[in-house]
C-alpha cells in the first residue's frame, strides 16, 4: 500500500481548488450520517447483496462493518468522508469501519433502476480471527488500515471484482469463503489504489451516535422484543406523531412499522436456524403480539412461511451432514 496515491490533486489548503473542495465537503456534511444496522446471518461470515435505485439505504450513513461496493449501473456523485467524486459502472470502493459514505445516482424523476450495485459487508472480527488461523492473510491488514479513508480501485479491478461478487450472491458453504478470499486477494494486489478522504479526516462514530435518529435506531435495536409504538418514539424524540413519521422515513427510507418489522423478521430467521424454539415462541420473542401477523409479515419479506423457511434450512443442514457421512464411504471404496 506504499504506492497508494491521494484522491485530491492538491492539499495545500489555500488555493482555489482546496477552498472549493472544503465548501463541497461542508455541504456534504451538513447532515450527520445515519447508522445503518447490518444484519449478517448467524451462520455466515459476511453479507453480500445487491440493490437498485432509489433504495432505503441510499443516504449519508455509516456502520461498524467494512464494506466493498461495485457500481453496476448509473452514474452520479459519491461521498466518502470529506471526499466527493464522480462514479460510473465499474466504480469499486472499499470503506472502513464507521466511515460515512453515500452514492447518489443521476436518474430522471420517477425513474427506477433494478440493480445499481453489488455490496459485501463484514465485521472486523471476521478477518482478525481468520488472520490468527491463517498467517498468510496478514497482507490484508494494510488494506483494512487504508480503508479508514476509503479506497478507490481502478475500473479494471472493478470489472474483475463484479463477477466474483455476483457469484457470491448465490454461493453457499465453502464456495462463499473461496470467493471472499479471491476478492480480497484481488484488492490487495490491485495497482493504483487511491485513498479518498483527506489524511486529516477521522471518522467519529461517537459524535454521529449523538444525533437524534441514531439514538432512536439504537433504542429500537435494543428493544425489538418489546412493544414499540410510533407515538411513544415520537414522544422520545420530542416530536409530534406526524412530524416523527416524516422524519423517520426521510432518514431510513421506510415507514417506522416497516423498519421494525424487517429487523424483527431478520432476528426471527436467526432463531429459526437455531432450531431450539417453536415458531410460536419465536413470534413473541422477536416482538410480534400475535402469530397471524408474524406469519403475514414473514411471508411478505421472505416469500414463504416461517415453517417452510425453517424446513429449507434443515434440508440445507442435512445435505451438509450427508456429504460428510458419505466421505468415509467413498474413501473406503477408493
Amino acid at each position: 500500500m506504499d504506492t497508494m496515491a491521494s484522491a485530491t490533486a492538491c492539499q495545500c489548503g489555500t488555493c482555489g481548488y482546496c477552498r472549493a473542495a472544503r465548501t463541497d465537503a461542508r455541504r456534504a456534511n451538513i447532515v450527520q450520517p445515519d447508522l445503518e444496522l447490518v444484519a449478517v446471518p448467524r451462520d455466515e461470515s459476511f453479507k453480500v447483496w445487491s440493490h437498485g435505485y432509489p433504495y432505503r439505504t441510499v443516504r449519508w450513513h455509516f456502520h461498524p462493518e467494512y464494506e466493498i461496493q461495485v457500481i453496476t449501473s448509473t452514474t452520479g456523485k459519491y461521498f466518502v468522508g470529506d471526499y466527493i467524486g464522480n462514479f460510473a459502472p465499474g466504480n469499486l470502493v472499499m470503506t472502513g469501519t464507521n466511515l460515512p459514505h453515500n452514492w447518489v445516482s443521476s436518474v430522471s424523476p420517477g425513474e427506477r433502476v433494478d440493480e445499481r450495485c453489488l455490496i459485501l459487508q463484514f465485521d472486523a472480527e471476521v478477518v482478525a480471527n481468520a488472520i490468527k488461523v491463517f498467517p498468510e492473510l496478514k497482507c490484508v491488514e494494510s488494506l483494512l488500515d487504508a480503508s479508514r479513508w476509503g479506497v478507490l480501485f481502478t475500473p479494471k479491478t472493478g470489472a474483475a471484482a463484479e463477477p466474483i461478487m455476483r457469484e457470491m450472491l448465490g454461493a453457499q458453504g465453502m464456495r462463499r469463503i473461496t470467493l471472499f478470499l479471491e476478492l480480497l486477494d484481488l484488492l490487495v494486489h490491485s495497482a493504483e489504489q487511491v485513498k479518498l478522504a483527506s489524511a486529516a479526516y477521522r471518522a467519529d462514530p461517537t459524535r454521529y451516535a449523538e444525533t437524534r435518529i441514531n439514538h432512536l435506531l439504537s433504542y429500537i435495536g435494543k428493544n425489538l422484543s418489546q412493544e414499540l409504538r410510533e407515538t411513544e418514539l415520537a414522544e422520545l424524540a420530542g416530536q409530534s406523531a406526524s412530524a416523527f413519521s416524516r422524519y423517520f422515513r426521510r432518514h431510513t427510507g421506510v415507514p417506522f412499522v416497516q423498519y421494525v418489522n424487517r429487523l424483527r423478521i431478520n432476528l426471527a430467521c436467526q432463531l429459526l436456524m437455531s432450531g431450539e424454539l417453536t415458531i410460536t415462541d419465536i413470534c413473541y420473542q422477536v416482538g410480534f403480539n400475535n402469530l397471524s401477523n408474524f406469519n403475514r409479515q414473514f411471508l411478505l419479506l421472505k416469500e414463504m412461511s416461517p415453517s417452510r423457511w425453517r424446513a429449507y434450512q434443515q434440508l440445507n443442514a442435512a445435505s451438509a451432514s450427508e456429504s460428510s457421512d458419505a466421505a468415509p464411504a467413498l474413501e473406503a471404496f477408493g
